[in-house]
């Protein structure tokens, strides 16, 4: 619960909370953008604090100071108001869905321990070198404490991107056929059009076209119907990317270099799909075609 949140018009939302250790944000690199970082000593004997990230920022306190400002886990009486020490940047940590960022609360590992921690650490050497290294030091610590799952960061966030990237390659070959069937599609249309004008295009050569008029003429019509597809098509491109912009992290909807190479794509496309039949177009022999007629 946020202080004062109904005197914001702000909907609902998923609020993820994580306990971290005082070094957490130095390890991470994350060192915040206002305020500080947590302390040895808090979530002992002094006040409840937490912290917060860019997200939660912009989400409830739009405009404002975020420091000084205070949340609590649960609504109700007997719950401490946790005052908000510093800002964070957004780090992905959410395992639902790890393409997106939630609006986060770092509260100081002592105040809620963890049954089943996890211990994160940054080398100077190749990481998958030291995982023997690791289990060895922690029992030392304590013998029967069991250490699992060690792996580096990079693989365990390749791991929660495996289902978005397979899905993003099935997704690029598919626009791919697609691409390619669209092409050949333009092909045979364009290819039986010329076809069907050989004569025609024979009479205009005989009056004095040029094989330049003869190209543009053939190349133009057939690239009308692509030309208005993305007249119609990239507001609503446009529009699914703001749908989408939910599962987008780093990638604006409406990316300016994005849109101009979709578009210079399928110009390049559409234009090889009638250039072949606008070739030939102009090897038409007028001689030839008004003797047929």
């Amino acid at each position: 619960m946020v202080e004062g949140l109904r005197a914001v018009s702000t909907p609902p939302a998923r609020i993820g909370v994580i306990a971290v250790g005082p070094g957490y944000f130095a390890v991470m690199q994350a060192k915040p953008k206002r305020g500080r970082a947590f302390s040895a000593t808090d979530g002992i004997s002094g006040p409840p604090v937490a912290i917060v990230n860019d997200t939660f920022e912009a989400r409830f306190w739009p405009g404002l100071d975020p420091l000084g400002q205070r949340v609590r886990l649960l609504d109700g009486p007997s719950q401490p108001w946790l005052t908000v020490v510093g800002l964070v940047q957004d780090i992905l940590q959410n395992n639902r869905n790890p393409l997106q960022h939630d609006p986060l609360i770092y509260l100081p590992d002592s105040e809620q321990p963890l049954r089943s921690p996890y211990l994160v650490a940054r080398t100077q050497v190749p990481p998958e070198t030291l995982a023997d290294a690791f289990r060895h030091e922690i029992q030392r610590v304590d013998e029967d404490l069991p250490v699992s799952d060690v792996r580096t960061l990079e693989n365990h966030l390749s791991r929660n991107r495996l289902s978005a990237a397979v899905f993003g390659s099935i997704l690029s070959v598919f626009a791919a056929v697609a691409l390619l069937l669209a092409s050949i599609g333009l092909y045979a249309v364009i290819a039986h059009a010329v076809s069907q004008r050989t004569q025609e295009i024979g009479v205009r050569k005989a009056i004095g076209g040029s094989t330049t008029d003869i190209f543009r003429l053939v190349l133009m019509q057939g690239m009308q119907p692509l030309l208005f597809g993305l007249l119609f098509g990239l507001p609503l491109a446009a529009l699914a990317g703001r749908i989408l912009r939910g599962v987008l992290v780093g990638v604006s909807p409406s990316d300016p270099i994005v849109l101009l190479g979709v578009i210079l794509v399928l110009l390049a496309a559409g234009a090889l799909g009638c250039a072949v039949p606008a070739r030939r177009a102009i090897r038409v022999d007028p001689a030839v075609t008004l003797r047929q007629d």
